[in-house]
């Protein structure tokens, strides 16, 4: 990859950080209220448990997001970035520019998918 592309796709890397990293702190917010929320009856307590597992998951989904990211980035400072980790041939352009934080290319990634790693 070019300079002018590795310096673009670090600068959407740590914004995507920041973005990620304020999500997870208003779901804790979240999760909070909902935990000291006065419950007052079976209904509400289920619904209650319900959205506080919804956040369980999500902040789950944002932490697996923030590895990635964060590996990415480490790629970057390795001069690894846009190489796939499993073939070590280049990750093509248009699937680092969608998603920057991609560890593999397209036929490598549908093979981890079907057989695992």
């Amino acid at each position: 990859m070019k300079k002018k592309q590795i310096e673009k796709a670090k600068e959407e890397l740590l914004k995507m950080r920041n973005e990620v990293l304020s999500e997870v702190q208003e779901n804790y917010a979240a999760s909070r209220e909902i935990g000291e929320s006065n419950v007052p009856d079976l209904a509400d307590m289920s619904s209650n448990a319900y959205s506080r597992e919804m956040l369980h998951n999500l902040n789950d989904a944002q932490h697996r997001k923030l590895q990635d990211i964060d590996a990415a980035l480490e790629r970057i400072e390795q001069d690894e970035y846009g190489v796939c980790a499993e073939c070590g041939e280049e990750i093509a352009p248009r699937r680092m520019e969608v998603r920057p934080f991609s560890r593999y290319c397209i036929e490598c990634k549908t093979e981890i998918e079907k057989f695992g790693e």
